[in-house]
């Protein structure tokens, strides 16, 4: 299934330099709220050009950078105003779209809300967003380069790579939600929340990218094989193929990431959530779950048992059933609009089930006759699930400045540093010590 494509929300402009006052005695901040109010007059400008704009990858590259230049500013204030360098001139309202809230005319309603930590949870969640939307960007051009029957092994490499990169946003995106639900949304003091700051919500999200970070390393897990397959397709399977049964279990832990994914945002309340949302997580778990079956019967199948070929149709024609439920839900899609690339993959799934299960019956109707167990004993033969990617941890960048920065540190640590030292010694000691802090700090910002 695709990746999920999130709306970009834009945001109201402000002025940090207006709305802040300076408490430190020489006014140091000055200049550091300049920076702030001129990174995010650019993240505000790179969201609103998002809107009028064709997908692209280098526009989501931008706009990642473009964020992570300005969180550590963010951060800064934030240090800032907690140790009271500096303070509000009056209560801030930040002005955010929300993207994931249903409304009656499926737009997409501006609130003001205020709090430095609102515009804190809006920039993460934003992150997240471009994290993903960048991941499913890659994936748009790669195409289906796996079923290419004729692809070098070089080329493959190459896409390969290209595919594991995609995962890796995923795992980084996973961890950029589970950081704002766990990490920053309990800290809001506001009295209604709009979903996209739902704890529950956004700790949906977290799963969801982990599962589609999962599913995308069983596909780059099967690639070679998927190529060979290309050109014999059907059983018995190519030699390269990993193993039926672990398949199986990532697709089953697949499932039930989504599964808790969907649980989460029925508990927030599922009438407030885009219905793009809601749709996208019960097709992703459906999905999942029928290549699970599919791939539990292949394992039987492959087995080489007789006392499992019963096993092996039971698990297919399961599979086969669930997938025809998906295909007759999408199948009705207007050709010309995106449910057609899905209803196609369903279509290509459903065929490759049928190969497996017309073998695999002929095989236990003429040679192992073995009964075809019950729906009910199928499901206490299904094992727990396996995990192959983990979710990325979000640290937070330093601040750019004030209270917890490297310039501040350094500072506060350079008396101490520099007592003992001769004068001949003093300036080239000094230089040292500033110069290795420079080198630890060079790029800590640069977290992408």
């Amino acid at each position: 299934m695709l990746i999920y494509n999130y709306e970009l929300p834009t945001t109201g402009a402000i002025s940090f330099s207006e709305i802040c006052t300076d408490n430190t005695s020489n006014h140091a901040h000055t200049i550091h709220l300049s920076d702030a109010t001129q990174q995010r007059a650019n993240l505000r400008a790179a969201l609103k050009a998002h809107k009028r704009a064709d997908e692209t990858d280098d526009d989501y590259l931008k706009q990642v950078k473009i964020l992570e230049d300005y969180l550590p500013q963010l951060y800064g204030i934030i240090s800032c105003v907690s140790q009271d360098e500096l303070s509000f001139k009056s209560e801030p309202a930040f002005s955010w779209r929300t993207t994931l809230s249903s409304t009656l005319l499926n737009n997409s309603p501006r609130l003001e809300l205020p709090t430095l930590h609102v515009e804190l949870s809006f920039s993460l969640l934003t992150y997240g967003f471009l994290l993903s939307n960048h991941a499913r960007s890659i994936l748009n051009t790669l195409g289906t380069y796996e079923r290419d029957k004729y692809i070098s092994d070089a080329d493959r490499t190459s896409k390969d790579a290209t595919l594991n990169f995609a995962v890796t946003l995923l795992c980084r995106a996973s961890g950029v939600f589970s950081h704002l639900a766990e990490s920053v949304l309990p800290l809001l003091r506001i009295p209604t929340r709009p979903p996209d700051l739902s704890r529950e919500v956004v700790l949906a999200l977290s799963k969801m990218a982990l599962a589609d970070a999962q599913s995308l390393a069983i596909r780059k897990l099967r690639t070679k094989a998927a190529a060979e397959s290309a050109l014999r397709p059907g059983p018995p399977l190519p030699a390269s193929h990993p193993s039926p049964a672990l398949i199986a279990k990532l697709y089953l832990e697949c499932a039930e990431l989504y599964a808790a994914a969907r649980a989460l945002v029925l508990t927030s309340g599922a009438s407030e959530v885009t219905a793009d949302l809601r749709t996208r997580l019960s097709d992703a778990y459906a999905w999942h779950t029928a290549l699970a079956h599919e791939w539990l019967g292949v394992d039987a199948g492959e087995h080489g048992s007789s006392a499992r070929g019963g096993e092996a149709v039971g698990f297919l024609t399961w599979a086969r059933k669930e997938l025809t439920s998906l295909r007759n839900a999408h199948g009705r899609l207007d050709p010309m609009k995106k449910g057609k690339g899905k209803a196609n993959r369903i279509a290509n799934e459903l065929a490759a089930v049928e190969e497996f299960l017309k073998h695999y019956k002929k095989l236990d109707d003429s040679l192992h006759f073995q009964p075809v167990p019950t729906q009910a004993e199928l499901q206490a033969r299904i094992p727990a699930g396996r995990m192959a990617v983990a979710i990325k941890p979000f640290t937070p960048p330093p601040p750019a400045f004030g209270p917890g920065s490297t310039e501040y540190s350094r500072r506060q640590t350079q008396p101490s540093q520099l007592t003992g030292l001769s004068p001949s010694k003093g300036i080239q000691e000094e230089d040292d010590v500033l110069s290795s802090k420079d080198a630890d700090y060079a790029g800590a910002g640069s977290y992408f």
